[in-house]
């Protein structure tokens, strides 16, 4: 593709009413670029809770910590995991299961609980930035204030 068939393309598109994604054409490309990053992350956690469904490794994961933690270590540690696990109902589906099938759920569980914190800072890191450097564009506070909330 010739830079003369690319810029008048570029053209059309901007006479379409079409946004474009670079910076010569359009000031906010890259908060354009960040939001479709975001959305992108938030896809990835939508991917990976269908498959944590599936494989039923929901609340395999028994206590909450909101910051985060690391899956257990050791051996001893896992198996202290697993044992509480077993006390939960969500074990009665799943009673043939061994210290290696849990595992198994409970990264899928982990890496989900993961992601979902990743996409916050994925989100809020750059709206702090742009924002601090104005290049929110005029009546978007609000909606992304609003998206950072959900």
């Amino acid at each position: 593709m010739t830079a003369r068939y690319a810029s008048s393309r570029i053209t059309t598109l901007l006479k379409k009413g079409l946004p474009s994604s670079t910076k010569q054409n359009n000031p906010h490309a890259s908060v354009a670029h960040w939001l479709l990053g975001t959305a992108a992350v938030v896809g990835g956690i939508v991917h990976v809770g269908g498959v944590t469904r599936l494989t039923k490794s929901g609340l395999s994961m028994t206590d909450w910590k909101p910051f985060g933690s690391l899956p257990p270590r050791t051996t001893e540690a896992w198996e202290v995991e697993f044992e509480r696990y077993k006390t939960f109902p969500e074990y009665q589906q799943r009673q043939s299961m061994d210290l290696e099938d849990f595992k198994f759920i409970y990264f899928w569980e982990w890496g989900h609980r993961m992601l979902g914190r990743t996409s916050g800072i994925v989100f809020g890191v750059p709206a702090l930035y742009f924002l601090g450097r104005g290049m929110i564009p005029k009546g978007y506070g609000k909606r992304l204030l609003v998206l950072f909330g959900m």
